[in-house]
């Protein structure tokens, strides 16, 4: 549906003009010369923005966006004079415009105002209907989330659950890896047996190695009695190995090697002793990367990664971030015994624009933190920890006629290569092969 622009502008000649550029940039515009016959006007049909002039007969343009943002808040309205100066910009501000602009009219930039306008109240109006509607989710499992990219990761997901394969599970500290590996396990026909999980960066070699593969009594200090491995205590089931990327090159080959034969030793054992588990992995790191630099064995990387899945950051989510903070919302709130009843708008919105850089562990906390200090009946922005609260966007700007919004050169191509980490899940050979680099040995 075209969006609807209503043009208030005692000049005939400059508002036929509006009109017919508004029209060729695809929107649908309408012109009256008067602040009354403009209210009529926006009381009848609805109108996505309002652009009128200030000085207008009769009724004043100031009074004009007055009644305008009292009558309808939620349509935003862009103020034109060709008395620009900052004592007029404030006061149209005050009088609640979204934006200001001088005539005389550059058209071009008129429609960057007026593109800005509409984003704001299209991203307003869907906050608007997430938090009022805010409820139950499609979801699989532990997993929620409506998004393209989530769906897309529930449908590999729910086609590898059953199959017998070792699984590879890239993402992003905090994106949730270990609950994709707790969905493949629990859909698969291991399900009736353990799913035993590992962290490999959590314990010095010696440790790690007997956590793997068990150990004999006296095979060192304090081991009283025999103990099995996770890989025999799993067994019939799944072992999930987290941060497989921190693995130790000395314990890579006993790993492979059981791997590939089902059975292991135990510390301090003579003899062997099988096993029948599914093995998943996981790991952030940039584990092609790690092959190049000699850390990390090929040959148990291809072990490893039968299957690769990946799960996308929270800042890739949309508005699943929304949906995951009223999950958390209700999830904290009955456990801290509070009556908090949801998110505020304003809330939702701060939540929209923060990057995440800690993803869906970073979100949650903040929504505990938020529960946890509450005042309200809802979680208002002051509840938010302040880095979420004062969080400004970095975007860059290409088509703005703001001097304020550009930047220079080192800062394009700083902000680019980011942007391509962030797409390649912080891959920086791939990233490096984008961006026509050489990675530095």
């Amino acid at each position: 549906m075209s969006r609807r622009v209503l043009i208030v502008e005692d000049e005939a000649s400059m508002g036929e003009m509006l009109v017919n550029d508004l029209q060729r940039r695809g929107l649908v515009a309408a012109h009256h010369t008067t602040a009354d016959s403009a209210l009529v006007a926006a009381a009848e049909a609805p109108w996505d923005l309002v652009l009128t002039d200030l000085h207008l007969p009769g009724m004043h343009g100031l009074a004009l966006c007055e009644r305008l943002v009292a009558d309808r808040p939620d349509v935003p309205v862009i103020v034109m004079t060709a008395f620009g100066s900052l004592d007029t910009a404030i006061a149209a501000i005050r009088a609640g415009a979204y934006d200001f602009v001088t005539k005389p009219v550059d058209l071009d930039l008129l429609a960057i105002a007026l593109e800005r306008a509409l984003r704001h109240r299209e991203q307003k109006e869907q906050i608007r209907m997430l938090v009022a509607s805010a409820g139950p989710t499609r979801r699989t499992g532990d997993l929620l989330g409506d998004s393209q990219v989530m769906q897309a990761l529930i449908h590999q997901v729910e086609q590898v659950s059953d199959t017998e394969t070792s699984v590879l599970i890239r993402g992003e500290s905090g994106t949730g890896k270990e609950l994709v590996a707790r969905l493949l396990h629990q859909s698969s026909r291991r399900q009736p047996r353990p799913l035993l999980a590992l962290n490999c960066a959590a314990l010095p070699d010696n440790l790690l190695e007997s956590e793997l593969f068990g150990h004999r009594r006296g095979a060192f200090t304090d081991a009283h009695a025999d103990r099995p491995g996770l890989l025999q205590a799993a067994d019939g089931g799944t072992l999930f190995l987290d941060e497989i990327g921190e693995m130790s090159p000395m314990l890579q080959p006993k790993l492979l090697r059981a791997l590939e034969e089902r059975r292991c030793r135990p510390v301090g054992g003579s003899n062997e002793v099988g096993f029948d588990v599914r093995l998943m992995s996981a790991t952030n790191r940039d584990l092609d990367e790690a092959i190049e630099a000699g850390t990390f064995r090929e040959d148990l990387y291809y072990r490893l990664n039968v299957i690769e899945l990946t799960v996308p950051p929270l800042r890739l989510r949309g508005t699943d971030v929304l949906l995951l903070a009223e999950h958390f919302r209700a999830h904290f709130a009955g456990r801290m015994g509070k009556a908090v009843a949801g998110l505020a708008e304003p809330v939702a919105e701060k939540l929209l624009a923060y990057s995440w850089p800690g993803n869906v562990r970073e979100l949650r906390n903040a929504i505990k933190r938020a529960v946890a200090v509450v005042r309200h009946d809802k979680v208002v922005v002051t509840d938010l920890p302040e880095k979420i609260r004062d969080f400004r966007p970095s975007h860059l700007v290409l088509d703005s006629g703001d001097p304020a919004d550009l930047v220079s050169i080192a800062e394009v191509e700083r902000r680019y290569i980011r942007h391509v980490l962030a797409a390649t899940n912080q891959n920086r050979t791939q990233a490096a092969r984008i961006l026509g680099l050489d990675i530095m040995k």
